[in-house]
């Protein structure tokens, strides 16, 4: 299976407190061409629950619709690289509306390395 950046893809995510992990959504942001297919792995952004706590740069999807989301949620900046193999499913991607606010606050997570 090919990931693209922006595919909404649920996966066994781990607690950073306990060996546990959970489903959850996350969000494909590593180049398929340059780095997913090379390495059989990708690069995500986690996705939870618009409920939760807010972290800095949280960002809200707007179109659940095109996510595949059932509920309202967030794009939290907490990054990780998982192998392909691991990923459950893919249930949608990111509309360009959303994409323009992810872009934004990604370039202010790195801006000191951009």
């Amino acid at each position: 299976m090919i990931y693209n950046a922006l595919d909404i893809v649920v996966v066994p995510f781990p607690f950073t407190d306990s060996k546990d992990s959970k489903r959850r959504p996350a969000i494909v942001l590593s180049s398929h061409t340059d780095f997913n297919n090379e390495a059989g792995h990708s690069t995500m952004a986690m996705i939870t629950s618009a409920r939760n706590n807010p972290w800095p740069l949280d960002m809200p999807i707007k179109d659940l619709k095109k996510s595949g989301l059932p509920k309202a949620s967030v794009i939290r900046m907490k990054f990780f690289t998982i192998d392909h193999r691991l990923i459950i499913e893919k249930i949608g991607s990111l509309a360009s509306t959303d994409t323009i606010n992810l872009r934004k606050n990604i370039k202010k997570i790195f801006t000191d390395l951009l």
